[in-house]
C-alpha cells in the first residue's frame, strides 16, 4: 500500500514528452488538407505556424500585429521570436501531446531558434514533406485566392516572393533534415486521396513502432 501511495502522488510529476512531426511544402501543396485528416484519423493536434501568424495579427491589441502583417504582404518570414513563443503557447494550451507543426521550420533562423528554445523538451518524430512542382503549386493557390481564401497572400505578386522564399531558405532545412533520415517524402501532385493513402502508411507504420499511439 505504501509503495502504491509514493507512485500516487508522484504520478502527476511524470509527464510524457510532446511528439512533434514538422509538415513542409511549398505553398499549396495541400499541408492543411493532409494536416486536417490526419489530426481526424491519428489523434494529432495541428498547429499552422501561419495561422498562428494570422491570428495574432488580428488581434487589436497584439503588439505585433501589425509587424506581422509586413511581413507576410512581403512573402518574408516572421522572426522566430515570435512564431517559436505562438507555437510553445499553443502546444502548452492544448493539453495535448502529439502535434503536427505546418510550414515551419522554414529557414534556417527558424531551425535555430526552435533548436534552442523549444526542441529540448520534444521528441521530434519525422519531417512529412509534401513534394510538389511549384507550377501546381502556384495554380492551386491562384484558384484557392479566386474561391475566396480571404488570404492577403493569395495573389500572383505575394505568391512570386513565397515561392522565391520557399526555395532559397525552406529546401535548404529539408535537405538538413534528410541527413538524418528524418524526412518521409510524399508526391503531392495526385489527388487529396490518393496523396493521404501514403499519409496513412507513414503513420500507421509509426504506430506498429510504438511511437504514435492513438
Amino acid at each position: 500500500m505504501l509503495i502504491k501511495s509514493v507512485f500516487k502522488a508522484i504520478a502527476p510529476a511524470v509527464k510524457m514528452q510532446p511528439k512533434v512531426v514538422f509538415v513542409l511544402g511549398g505553398p499549396g501543396a495541400g499541408k492543411g488538407t493532409q494536416c486536417q485528416r490526419i489530426v481526424e484519423t491519428f489523434g494529432y493536434v495541428h498547429l499552422s505556424a501561419g495561422d498562428l501568424l494570422r491570428e495574432e495579427r488580428s488581434q487589436p491589441n497584439s503588439q505585433f500585429g501589425e509587424l506581422i502583417d509586413n511581413y507576410i504582404k512581403e512573402g518574408k518570414i516572421v522572426p522566430v521570436e515570435i512564431t517559436c513563443s505562438l507555437l510553445d503557447n499553443a502546444m502548452k494550451a492544448s493539453g495535448k501531446d502529439k502535434f503536427l507543426i505546418d510550414g515551419f521550420p522554414r529557414n534556417q533562423n527558424n531551425l535555430e531558434g526552435w533548436n534552442s528554445t523549444v526542441a529540448k523538451r520534444v521528441q521530434l518524430q519525422f519531417i512529412l514533406f509534401f513534394d510538389c512542382p511549384l507550377e501546381i503549386c502556384l495554380e492551386r493557390c491562384l484558384q484557392r485566392g479566386a474561391g475566396g481564401s480571404g488570404r492577403s497572400d493569395d495573389n500572383p505578386d505575394s505568391l512570386k516572393k513565397r515561392f522565391n522564399t520557399y526555395l532559397n531558405e525552406t529546401r535548404p532545412i529539408i535537405e538538413y533534415y534528410e541527413k538524418s533520415d528524418l524526412v518521409k517524402r510524399i508526391d503531392a501532385t495526385r489527388p487529396v486521396e490518393e496523396v493521404f493513402e501514403d499519409v496513412k502508411s507513414i503513420f500507421q507504420g509509426l504506430n506498429c513502432i510504438g511511437g504514435g499511439d492513438q
